[in-house]
């Protein structure tokens, strides 16, 4: 079991974003101290529901600063970036960092994201799997061209190739951020891992990995393969002596926080979208997480990798909006929550 950290660079109120992303940097900072295996990096635009604009630049920050944590995004979004260059970044933070990145991509939302990028709404809703299939294209192969609806050009020659890395990996991994069987079908028939996220509980992500594993099948991808996916779990953390104590931090800080950044996103085409309450959706959070004792901690993540078979997780741990309280909360985490896993 791998336990890393979720970092969305968060501006709760009354906050500003340069407080947000150097809580963001000292808690991974902090957690390659503490002994976590890595830190999963979050990617917003126009919202204070995460301040960090780049996950993929962010995340070049942070291996620089440290020596043995893996970074990865969760996710860069790929219907607002172009393929090869994001492609690109990866391959250069993969060789550069001796093999310690992982490149998390994901639809993202219909947000007017796609109007200041100039994607089109089309490229989220439908043109997710050349995108994603052009960037696994250039992570492979020696030289790459295109010629499909969204991207056509001639044959280049792929530089840096990410098999340069003195590693025993040809390139970086590649992992999905899935919320649908659609999605889920799209990361089976490549083989890649998904990353599930922390609205969900344990039942619905053990069906989502069984219908990873049935499509995966289906598609002809090997056994060992399928036995081996390494799936990320998000969720969110907090540890304190009590469980009461743990839940009221979080309740305190958080609806203020997912109100204020939730209510911010802005829909591309006008559509109308339902926001969850944010203290219910808090609640939530805390029944289906590590949220309370060490001892209840560590239960809980044994638990969730029992009943799916998730073997890797990414814990949202700035959940009190504290710098002193996340660092607390993090140290907390590897020294008394990790020894209890094996």
């Amino acid at each position: 079991m791998r336990v890393g950290s979720f970092v969305l660079a968060a501006r709760f109120p009354g906050q500003g974003d340069g407080e947000a992303l150097h809580r963001a940097v000292r808690s991974a900072e902090v957690a390659e101290e503490a002994g976590l295996d890595s830190v999963w990096l979050a990617e917003h635009h126009f919202v204070p529901y995460g301040t960090c604009p780049s996950a993929v630049t962010l995340a070049a920050l942070l291996l620089g600063r440290t020596r043995r944590l893996r970074v990865g995004t969760a996710v860069s979004v790929l219907p607002t970036a172009h393929p090869v260059a994001l492609g690109e970044q990866a391959a250069l933070l993969h060789i550069t960092s001796g093999g310690r990145f992982s490149l998390g991509v994901g639809r993202g939302g219909p947000w007017v994201d796609l109007e200041v990028f100039g994607s089109g709404l089309g490229a989220y809703e439908e043109g997710f799997p050349e995108s994603l299939d052009l960037l696994l294209r250039w992570l492979r192969e020696p030289a790459v061209g295109a010629s499909g609806e969204r991207f056509g050009f001639r044959e280049v020659p792929v530089v840096p190739r990410p098999s340069e890395c003195l590693t025993e990996t040809d390139g970086p991994e590649v992992v999905v951020a899935c919320t649908s069987p659609r999605s889920v079908r799209l990361a089976a028939e490549r083989g890649l891992p998904m990353l599930l996220g922390m609205h969900v509980g344990d039942e619905e992500k053990a069906e989502m990995v069984a219908l990873w594993r049935e499509h995966a099948r289906a598609a002809g991808r090997p056994e060992d393969e399928i036995r081996a996916a390494a799936h990320v779990s998000a969720g969110v953390c907090q540890i304190a002596d009590r469980r009461t104590d743990a839940v009221e931090t979080l309740t305190k800080a958080m609806p203020g926080w997912l109100r204020q950044g939730l209510e911010a996103h802005v829909t591309v085409d006008g559509r109308a979208r339902a926001m969850r309450d944010p203290l219910a959706y808090t609640e939530l959070l805390c029944g289906l997480h590590p949220v309370g004792t060490p001892r209840l901690a560590a239960d809980r993540l044994a638990a969730t990798s029992e009943r799916t078979g998730i073997s890797r997780f990414a814990l949202l741990v700035e959940g009190s909006g504290d710098l002193a309280a996340t660092e607390e909360n993090v140290r907390r985490l590897g020294a008394e929550v990790l020894p209890q896993l094996g």
